[in-house]
């Protein structure tokens, strides 16, 4: 009987060990919390970055999302490509309100007026109102297949009665996170 245990306890430990071996290797990730400073659906909670083999990955998470146009919530996530050069390649831009759409440009710099062509490639956008989530995917081809990336996160919401827009910054404004390798 106990010779049974023993052997059915190393057989436990050999298939965890090649479990382990097979499984495939997780790309590198940064999550990055944002304080509640801003009292609109759009209030910037947290991002996320994952660099995975072949997209990039960032879902942003929000404090009472909405599902309204009246709200006016909208996010830009800047992409950082090349250490290279400094500033963001590209901007993911899209309304987070039923009904809108979205759009990845090539960019030099943080101001829309320097947004340019859309990306050529595969990029999607889903909101999960539920859980207060907006998930881009973007295809690490369509950005050039890069080492390594950092994002800037802008979100913008309208007052109810439309007289401001406000504002939220990850971090500092036009300030990126640490770089996420592949």
């Amino acid at each position: 009987m106990r010779s049974t245990l023993l052997g059915a306890a190393t057989l436990s430990v050999a298939a965890t060990l090649a479990l382990t071996q097979l499984s495939p290797a997780s790309a590198d990730s940064i999550g990055v919390k944002d304080p509640k400073d801003l009292a609109h659906g759009a209030d910037l909670r947290s991002v996320q970055v994952e660099h995975k083999t072949r997209n990039i990955v960032v879902t942003t998470t929000h404090t009472d999302l909405r599902r309204s146009f009246r709200s006016g919530s909208s996010g830009a996530v800047y992409l950082d490509t090349d250490p290279a050069d400094p500033g963001p390649e590209y901007v993911f831009a899209g309304g987070y309100f039923v009904g809108t759409d979205y759009q990845l440009l090539e960019v030099d710099g943080f101001s829309n007026k320097t947004w340019g062509e859309p990306a050529e490639g595969s990029y999607a956008m889903r909101i999960d109102y539920d859980a207060e989530h907006v998930r881009m995917r973007i295809s690490r081809e369509t950005l050039g297949s890069p080492d390594e990336v950092r994002v800037a996160v802008r979100v913008a919401g309208s007052r109810p009665d439309g007289s401001n827009t406000r504002r939220d910054w990850l971090g500092e404004p036009r300030s990126f996170t640490e770089w996420v390798a592949q």
